[in-house]
């Protein structure tokens, strides 16, 4: 570990104010990968930005990160800081937002993170769910997010999140699930590939296994369909925005939420493979941690969510049985992507254990 002299060392217990500023600073810093990127979002000057990391390396006794022609890297002993600053600073608008609530007066900041690609889903409320949100509560500062399902899990656990929205593939015991919309996904080529524009009403599942497709590489339904369906991932890609490009380019085939994919289907460069054929649903939760309580804020924004999508959970379930009933042959190849068991009800009840 790289340290310096020891008299320069901070005692443990003394952590100040301008301590607390400092580690903000630094979180920023790591945030944006260097100083020059942090002015824009800290509104100070880069040498002055400069002088905060220094000064918190002198307070610490440590070498928190390198900088030079190379670029900003964190030194280890920087990783490990700047993790548990991101702890701290979770832990402290915890506490900010229990103080607030003993006045019964909502403020402080409210983080959601959410999957990509579901703001054309006309069935996705959340935007609905924000305006309800921020009438009840205008005080609390609310920070919206998109990324990966695993990071969201990820970031809901550890206290980064409080608020996480996915799609459903699996359950675990140290969250809690609500069921809030569907998308419906289908399998598209693009313009130039052998399948756009010919036929196939007589296509089956080996004549789609013959072609070259493109998957996501993590847990999620997309995965559990690849797998079920026995199709062999040629390209794989990190979110649907991925998926499209891979399948623009002519050369794979790949599943993408209809919604989304709408606006390339009319602009002629991707083409649905008969859709009634091969599709399967997705089906949308919201999630929060079980423990320590919930914020006022996150179970607020949660109610919201679910008021906003209370028409939208019995219009999926009515969907699901015509599905069904028509024996769509996602579900004849075993590529149906929700799990057998779903978390069901308000957002206190407790999903099932992983």
């Amino acid at each position: 570990m790289q340290v310096r002299n020891p008299k320069h060392r901070a005692l443990l217990g003394q952590l100040s104010d301008m301590d607390l500023r400092l580690l903000r600073v630094f979180k920023v810093v790591v945030q944006c990968g260097g100083m020059a990127a942090a002015e824009l979002e800290l509104n100070i000057g880069i040498s002055t930005i400069s002088r905060h990391v220094k000064d918190l390396e002198t307070r610490l006794g440590l070498v928190l990160c390198r900088r030079g022609r190379a670029g900003f890297t964190l030194t280890p002993e920087g990783q490990t800081v700047y993790e548990e600053t991101l702890r701290l600073l979770v832990s402290l608008e915890a506490f900010r937002a229990r103080v607030d609530g003993i006045h019964d007066r909502m403020g402080g900041e409210l983080q959601v993170a959410m999957f990509d690609k579901t703001a054309t889903n006309p069935a996705a409320r959340v935007a609905e769910a924000i305006r309800r949100f921020t009438e009840a509560a205008p005080e609390v500062v609310l920070n919206l997010h998109v990324a990966s399902i695993q990071e969201i899990e990820r970031g809901v656990i550890d206290g980064s999140y409080q608020i996480g929205i996915i799609p459903e593939h699996r359950s675990s015991g140290s969250l809690v699930y609500t069921e809030l919309f569907e998308e419906r996904m289908l399998l598209y080529c693009g313009a130039g590939h052998p399948l756009f524009g010919a036929a196939h009403d007589k296509l089956n599942w080996d004549g789609i296994r013959e072609h070259a497709f493109a998957g996501l590489g993590f847990h999620s339904p997309n995965l559990k369909l690849t797998h079920r369906a026995r199709l062999t991932r040629s390209a794989t890609a990190s979110d649907q925005e991925s998926v499209a490009t891979l399948i623009l380019s002519g050369k794979f085939l790949g599943f993408l939420p209809d919604h989304y994919a709408e606006s390339f289907e009319r602009a002629g460069r991707m083409q649905a493979i008969a859709p009634r054929r091969f599709h399967y649903r997705c089906r949308f939760v919201s999630l929060f941690r079980r423990s320590p309580q919930p914020s006022r804020a996150a179970l607020l924004f949660q109610e919201c969510l679910g008021a906003a999508h209370a028409g939208e959970k019995k219009a999926g379930a009515k969907a699901g049985g015509e599905n069904q009933k028509g024996g769509a042959a996602s579900a004849d190849t075993g590529a149906s992507a929700a799990p057998a068991k779903t978390a069901r009800g308000a957002s206190r009840r407790a999903a099932a254990g992983a």
